[in-house]
C-alpha cells in the first residue's frame, strides 16, 4: 500500500510495495501524469520481457508535485537477461535522453553505484536530493502487472 505523503510531499521512508493498479490510481491523476505513467508501463513491460522482477519508482512522479517533469527509478538486475532488454533502457548517456524520449522518464540498474555518492541507485533514491533526509520509493513486482 502506498502511504500518505509526509510534510515535504514525499513518501515516508522505506520501500512501499504497490500493485500497478494502485500506482496508476494514485499517480495517474492528470493527463500529464497519465502520459508519464504510460511510459513507465512500457518500460516495465520491456523489463519484464527480459526477466526483470522489480522496478522501483521514484522522482517527483511519486511526490505531491502537481506537474512532475518525468519519472525516475531503478530496476533490479538480478534475473534480467540484458541481451533481451531494450538497449534504450541500458543507455545512461546524455542524462538518459534516449530513455526520456521513448519512455518519458529514466531508469537505472538498481545495483549500479550512483556517481557522486557511490551508493547503489536503490539506496540513492531513498534520500531527498535537496535535504538528504530519508524518503520512500514505490516497489512494483513486474510479474503481477497486467
Amino acid at each position: 500500500m502506498i502511504p500518505a505523503f509526509d510534510r515535504r510531499g514525499n513518501l515516508p521512508p522505506g520501500i512501499h510495495k504497490a500493485s500497478w493498479e494502485e500506482l496508476a490510481r494514485r499517480y495517474g491523476t492528470t493527463p500529464h501524469r497519465q502520459k508519464l505513467l504510460s511510459g513507465l508501463e512500457a518500460a516495465c513491460q520491456e523489463l519484464r520481457r527480459a526477466g526483470c522482477r522489480r522496478v522501483y519508482a521514484d522522482g517527483s512522479f511519486v511526490t505531491s508535485k502537481g506537474v512532475p517533469a518525468d519519472f525516475d527509478g531503478c530496476w533490479s538486475v538480478g534475473e534480467t537477461d540484458l541481451s533481451k532488454l531494450d538497449p534504450v533502457l541500458q543507455d545512461l548517456s546524455s542524462g538518459r535522453a534516449a530513455q526520456k524520449a521513448k519512455y518519458f522518464g529514466g531508469l537505472f540498474p538498481a545495483e549500479l553505484p550512483e556517481g557522486a555518492t557511490g551508493k547503489s541507485f536503490l539506496e540513492f533514491f531513498q534520500r531527498d536530493r535537496r535535504t538528504r533526509e530519508a524518503k520512500g520509493i514505490v516497489e512494483l513486482k513486474l510479474e503481477e502487472m497486467p
